[in-house]
């Protein structure tokens, strides 16, 4: 039995799947807000309820919104305070008696939709979550890659490309980042940038639920702002795939739903790319917010 848990800011949703990787069980609780010790019970006080509903020792993995320092094993995240700076897998792993596999959870997100039966024979998948901020990951060969420093897949710590940086014109905002850095891909690519661009040219904050309505019924400034963000978001995926050239690239978070860029993207990439290359496919994830858990039971299939 695998068992996944993807570890949020507010909640830990736990999931068990079988060989054949079908769901078997699910629980949700609240996450511990500063209290470790806490933590490290509630985690292990799942695994030995469903080991005994089960009659069996389920593998485990965790996904978290952060990672592992790859010197020492403490966890480096914002949205779970009682885990920062703390050796969670290694503090688990005492505490149940097995071996614990834990991975950033946009990780876990592109690690779910690979095992999908519709990916799970393409070499190379590139997940990228368009939401409250820009990130992504990738699979190589049905394995979540993090790199030297677990850092693999920060791509929303990038910086705009130039060819970005002039679409945006002479009035182009530097916005910061929460790294601390200035002009990364996170503050311009996401749902939260999707918003803030439209602040910066026209002066008004408006949700990018609405700006999407507002496009959908053709209002000017809807309509430009869309055209001058796809033009950004095709620059941008261009240098993309350029760098790390997969097979197939999934979409997720609250802006992936915006469909146009399903549309647009196989138009306008292309022009970005070396002349002998392709645009990937580009396709919406499936499993929304059931991927993190899914993907982080996964980490245990050989």
């Amino acid at each position: 039995m695998y068992y996944g848990f993807d570890v949020g800011g507010t909640k830990i949703e736990f999931g068990a799947f079988n060989d054949k990787l079908e769901r078997q069980a699910t629980e949700r609780v609240p996450t511990p807000g500063d209290d470790y010790e806490k933590l490290v019970e509630t985690i292990a006080g799942l695994v030995a309820k469903y080991d005994a509903e089960f009659g069996t020792q389920g593998t485990i993995g965790i996904g978290i919104p952060g990672m592992e320092n790859a010197d020492d094993g403490t966890v480096l995240t914002v949205n779970v305070p009682a885990a920062k700076g703390r050796p969670l897998r290694s503090d688990l792993e005492a505490k149940i008696g097995r071996s614990v596999k834990i991975e950033n959870d946009a990780n876990c997100f592109v690690l779910s939709e690979a095992m999908d039966e519709d990916l799970k024979d393409e070499p190379v998948v590139m997940g990228l979550i368009l939401g409250t901020g820009f990130g992504g990951g990738f699979v190589f060969e049905g394995k979540t890659h993090s790199g030297l420093n677990s850092v693999a897949g920060e791509i929303g710590h990038t910086r705009l490309p130039i060819d970005a940086w002039f679409h945006l014109g002479d009035n182009a905002p530097l916005f910061d980042c929460g790294s601390g850095k200035k002009g990364s891909l996170d503050s311009y690519l996401s749902g939260r940038g999707f918003e803030l661009l439209y602040e910066h040219y026209y002066g008004e904050r408006i949700k990018a639920v609405e700006l999407i309505k507002l496009h959908a019924e053709g209002e000017e400034k809807a309509v430009e702002h869309v055209e001058r963000f796809m033009e950004l978001l095709a620059i941008c995926l261009g240098n993309l795939f350029t760098s790390f050239d997969p097979n197939v690239v999934v979409l997720g978070g609250g802006l992936s739903n915006f469909d146009l860029i399903y549309e647009e993207m196989p138009k306008r990439v292309p022009k970005y790319l070396l002349s002998i290359a392709k645009a990937p496919k580009i396709v919406k994830a499936k499993y929304g917010d059931s991927g993190g858990v899914r993907g982080a039971a996964f980490l245990n299939i050989k």
